[in-house]
């Protein structure tokens, strides 16, 4: 029987080693071909029409003088007479023409009669929602009321919120489809190559069979990139009628619209803890949107769990505006916000420390010993000890410095995966999955695995993904692509090994179960002189091929993967309180994610994590307007994003020790891009001496905080 663990620490060639991403000198030189690059004979281009309205029925629309523009191919209309528009942006006609410039023309030829409806776009006074607001109904653990009102303990009550963000990819939602006959080649943006070919068929009414999709890279999705869309079912139906290639992606004002948002989160929090500062009890009454669908639950309070007295009460808020999609960690980074803001105020109240207040409530979380422990590297990291002072930096002058902390917690278990390796007899190697690498260098770890278990250099392997004439693997989500693909991988490649170890068994006299691949050989266990190269065990297969798959069941991992990431992360910043302008001075993230296969891949994905967290705490967010209905900043000018002299010092930990490598492969994608936007808010309250109450921490909100309405006057 194939025995597939992972090898020990000490016996790795491959695994573990800092390599570069394969498809690094393709992506830097711009050979690297995007679904957005594609160039089909015949193209046409293709843009949608957006209501700009939040809320309106629509009485009437007419095509005809865009129909009629020289250069216009088809027209689908999306959102005929009598359908109500839920927000503004919502698709209402698809145009395809001979060029972009045509089918903007034509957009606006067409005439759309809309019957103008009340419209509700912001969710901050949950009063103000009244029957938009649906309530989970409530959840109480133990006795909070009485806690509440015992004489040894302190309590704090305060209202925090982290708003709507966007995805804001750079390459926006969309694809090139193609239609041959019954057949439809479809090029997209998309986290989910095996299964968007199947979602486009049921739309179309048409066998999954005869939808091919082809995708080599792809430019940020961050969880929003799954469903083909009804830009892709409009695009593919513009092709059949014309018979020609449609590409139809969305602008950046439709991108930062209706591609997609991370829900918001708002609380009003009660905490209490005893004087020696255990927290004893919570209650909260919270809220969201991500849209007309509501906002989720965020899972407060957050990490420390164990909590003994709890009431949590929940509503969603139903808002005229674009809906909400997955992003990287859903629920978590607003979990986070609310529950570390309203802890590092408790500890504030209690005159404690907030490092020595997280540490001495750790026995309340999941993981007490590792959050100890990691948030005892990163105060070693961040300075603590030279950095840290009570709330409220007294030193002299108008910049005031400050320390602050977030945590998080996810899964990350491996998704479904199939892989097929092949073996040929002049020594090289491949490996298909039907899966897709987002840029997190999920191709380069694939080769790695490969590698690692043939005993042959990375180079050797080819790694053929983006295909979903491939075994079908999951789609990249919930941080699951590295342990389902690494899994299969492993799997597929030491099935084929198994094949090729019967040939040169055969060709040495010793049994297989003596053999091992190692260092491009096939070598009796630690006896190198009593081998053979591996292409030369290759070329015994005479002109057949060695093809064998792999699969990664979740429900039985057998060990390769697992879940359960943690992780801890620190801010220092200054803040000018003459302008309110808040600076990173350095951003500390110690993460644990099992065993790691590429460190320096790994390091990566948690720095960019970082980068967007600091992102989403000093400037990002969706500004709605409530008199028009609409987004105001839905442009790359005043939608905010760090730039490079924003994000000061980066610090990256990774947890890599035999203890948590035991564990084998955990998802890596959604734990760092959690705790950001709590440390740097807890580190502003450190540093003015009061807290912003709403991220992110612009200088408007400091300002107010510091000084009230009257600072802005």
């Amino acid at each position: 029987m194939v025995d597939y663990s992972w090898p020990p620490m000490n016996k790795r060639r491959v695994i573990g080693q800092r390599l570069n991403r394969l498809d690094g000198p393709a992506k830097s030189s711009g050979k690297a071909k995007y679904p957005t690059d594609v160039q089909r004979p015949g193209l046409l281009h293709a843009v949608i029409l957006s209501s700009p309205h939040a809320h309106a029925r629509v009485r009437s629309i007419d095509i005809s003088a865009a129909q009629a523009m020289p250069g216009v191919e088809d027209i689908r209309v999306m959102s005929p007479a009598g359908t109500e528009i839920q927000w503004a942006g919502a698709e209402v006609a698809a145009i395809a023409a001979r060029t972009e410039e045509i089918a903007r023309d034509a957009a606006r030829a067409i005439k759309v009669d809309y019957e103008v409806l009340p419209h509700l776009v912001k969710e901050d006074d949950l009063a103000r929602a009244g029957n938009r607001a649906k309530a989970a109904g409530e959840q109480v653990t133990g006795d909070p009321d009485t806690v509440f009102r015992e004489s040894g303990v302190v309590v704090h009550e305060g209202s925090y919120s982290i708003p709507v963000i966007t995805h804001c990819c750079l390459e926006p939602h969309g694809s090139t489809i193609e239609y041959k006959g019954e057949k439809v080649e479809m090029w997209p943006s998309t986290q989910n190559v095996s299964g968007i070919g199947g979602d486009l068929a049921r739309s179309l009414n048409i066998p999954v069979t005869n939808v091919s999709v082809h995708m080599d890279y792809m430019g940020g999705g961050f969880g929003s990139k799954f469903p083909a869309d009804r830009w892709g079912t409009e695009g593919a139906n513009m092709s059949k009628k014309t018979g020609k290639a449609v590409k139809l992606y969305l602008d950046r004002r439709q991108e930062l619209t209706i591609g997609g948002v991370r829900p918001s989160a708002f609380a009003k929090v009660k905490i209490a803890a005893r004087r020696d500062g255990t927290i004893v009890a919570w209650q909260s009454e919270s809220w969201a949107t991500g849209g007309v669908g509501g906002g989720g639950m965020p899972p407060i309070p957050y990490v420390f769990t164990n909590i003994p007295n709890k009431r949590l009460n929940h509503s969603a808020v139903s808002l005229n505006a674009g809906g909400a999609r997955a992003w990287r960690a859903p629920n978590h980074a607003q979990a986070c916000a609310l529950t570390a803001t309203a802890m590092e105020d408790l500890a504030a109240k209690l005159n404690m420390d907030s490092l020595e207040f997280m540490l001495k409530n750790a026995n309340l979380t999941l993981r007490p010993e590792t959050y100890r422990a990691q948030l005892q590297k990163a105060a070693e990291l961040i300075e603590w000890k030279k950095y840290a002072h009570q709330r409220g930096d007294k030193t002299a002058g108008h910049i005031k410095q400050g320390l602050g902390i977030g945590f998080s917690t996810w899964g990350g278990a491996g998704h479904a995966s199939n892989c097929r390796a092949n073996i040929h007899p002049d020594g090289s190697v491949e490996v298909e999955l039907g899966s897709q690498d987002i840029g997190t260098a999920t191709r380069t770890a694939i080769a790695m695995v490969a590698a690692e278990t043939l005993g042959i250099p990375v180079e050797q392997v080819k790694v053929k993904i983006g295909e979903n004439s491939y075994p079908a693997s999951g789609a990249s989500g919930g941080s699951t692509t590295i342990g389902g693909v690494s899994s299969s991988t492993r799997k597929a490649a030491m099935n084929a090994l198994d094949k090729l170890m019967d040939v040169v068994a055969a060709s040495l006299n010793v049994p297989k179960d003596n053999l091992e691949a190692v260092d491009q050989r096939i070598q009796v266990k630690g006896n190198p002189d009593k081998a053979m190269t591996f292409k030369a065990a290759c070329q015994k297969l005479g002109v057949k091929s060695i093809s064998e798959m792999g699969t990664n069941d979740p429900k039985n991992p057998g060990g390769l993967n697992s879940q359960g990431a943690s992780g801890v992360q620190m801010a220092h910043v200054s803040v000018d309180i003459e302008t309110g302008v808040v600076r990173m001075n350095k951003f500390v993230a110690v993460q644990d994610c099992g065993l790691v296969v590429n460190p320096k891949t790994a390091e990566s994905q948690v720095y960019g994590a970082c980068i967007m967290n600091i992102c989403a705490g000093l400037m990002e967010e969706r500004v709605m307007d409530q008199i028009t209905g609409r987004v105001l900043n839905a442009d790359m000018e005043f939608y905010k994003l760090a730039g490079i002299k924003d994000i000061g010092e980066i610090v990256v930990h990774m947890d890599i020790t035999p203890e948590h490598d035991r564990k084998g492969i955990i998802g890596l994608g959604e734990p760092p891009a959690i705790a950001g936007p709590a440390a740097i808010s807890n580190a502003v309250a450190n540093a003015i001496g009061v807290r912003v109450p709403g991220l992110p921490m612009t200088p408007e909100r400091v300002l107010k905080a510091l000084y009230g309405e009257r600072s802005l006057a």
